[in-house]
């Protein structure tokens, strides 16, 4: 695993204790993690279950003894990371966003696709697939529960920027992340409506506003990067974003990402509606999916409110006995499971780097909507999202 710090240690709980709860089909062994700084990485390694630390990531994944990089970088080094790796015939699982541009994503896609021909995959890590209520939505979507989709909500709000004296983070460099609530947490509202809909955005309008342009500097910021000192830092990155969309089938889309918003902690909501019914979800209640079946008599008729913890919904029967909710982690320890059987099994795993590639492309197209005024993008089409 290349990073220690908050993507690195989710991540090192699911590789602990996926073939703990979950019969795989192959052991995962942690053997080495990869960071910048001696004391702290070789603190992780300890505390996080892997056998050594190494400082760098070059020499890490020529090994022989490595089979998979798992990276939980900033994105400005998902790209040169990721190629190395499948260069060197290791798989990847790497966190999304996929890269910092389209131009970086297409040339991950590319190393990926080369890969695989000869047994070698790449996995982004969009985990909000891996809540079983989201897996129930896909479900019920295409079994053709709420029918032809007509409207799709989809947003992404939280709050731990909402204050100016908030410091400053390589998440406000665009050089480092990219974008800002757009690639953070936008990019997440785009796969998971994507995935439930199993539709293709097709085009987008959008705009994006940066409300503080300048935080102060903390004493330090991470070793991967970042300035430091006193006095103030400059903001180069989104703080909100909305925009339109509409699917390869004809379905209208809304989107909604930002960082600004008080009370807000990790809500990541989805609203879809449909000939047949509608659905509607949001992470603060994870463990719930309410359902609308427009067959169901007026006198009787409401939503569904779903507790997605029966031992035949998604995951859930490795877990707790039923109405045990599970939490934030699960996704990942999901991932994994997911991720070992479909290596096992010599398959690609999803979402792939070309899924990664369809959401950078979205995210691109927002960006250069909003720089033209909110201009309607074309993006590249394809009927279905895995």
């Amino acid at each position: 695993m290349i990073g220690t710090s908050f993507m690195g240690r989710a991540h090192s709980q699911a590789w602990r204790t996926a073939p703990r709860f979950f019969e795989l089909p192959m052991r995962p062994v942690m053997a080495v993690v990869a960071g910048t700084d001696p004391t702290r990485t070789s603190a992780a390694a300890a505390t996080l279950g892997w056998e050594e630390s190494a400082i760098g990531w070059q020499d890490v994944i020529g090994r022989d003894d490595i089979d998979l990089v798992d990276i939980c970088t900033p994105g400005n080094s998902h790209a040169e990371i990721a190629i190395a790796a499948l260069d060197h015939g290791k798989h990847v699982l790497c966190e999304k966003p996929m890269a910092n541009s389209v131009a970086e994503a297409e040339a991950m896609a590319a190393a990926a696709r080369k890969a695989a021909a000869n047994g070698v995959f790449a996995q982004v890590g969009f985990t909000y697939r891996r809540v079983p209520a989201v897996q129930l939505a896909r479900q019920l979507v295409a079994e053709g529960r709420i029918g032809r989709i007509r409207t799709i909500r989809c947003a992404y709000q939280q709050d731990w920027l909402a204050d100016p004296a908030s410091p400053m983070s390589w998440r406000l460099e665009k050089d480092k992340a990219g974008s800002g609530a757009l690639g953070d947490i936008g990019a997440h509202a785009v796969d998971l409506a994507q995935f439930v809909t199993g539709e293709a955005l097709a085009g987008v309008a959008g705009l994006m506003e940066t409300f503080v342009d300048e935080r102060p500097l903390p004493a330090s910021l991470s070793a991967l990067g970042g300035v430091a000192g006193e006095g103030t830092g400059k903001v180069t990155v989104d703080d909100a974003v909305v925009f339109l969309s509409r699917t390869v089938t004809g379905a209208l889309a809304t989107f909604e990402a930002t960082r600004f918003a008080w009370g807000r902690k990790n809500a990541l909501r989805m609203e879809v509606y449909g000939e047949k019914g509608s659905l509607t979800f949001d992470f603060e209640d994870m463990n719930v999916l309410n359902f609308f079946d427009a067959a169901d008599p007026a006198r009787t008729a409401g939503f569904r409110r779903i507790v997605v913890t029966e031992p035949d919904h998604p995951f859930i029967a490795a877990w707790w006995p039923a109405g045990h909710g599970l939490g934030y982690e699960h996704a990942f320890t999901h991932q994994v499971v997911d991720l070992v059987g479909d290596l096992a099994a010599q398959r690609q795993p999803t979402p792939s780097f070309d899924d990664g590639l369809a959401v950078q492309r979205v995210l691109d197209a927002v960006e250069r909507s909003s720089a033209a005024g909110g201009a309607w993008i074309d993006l590249p089409t394809t009927s279905t999202t895995h």
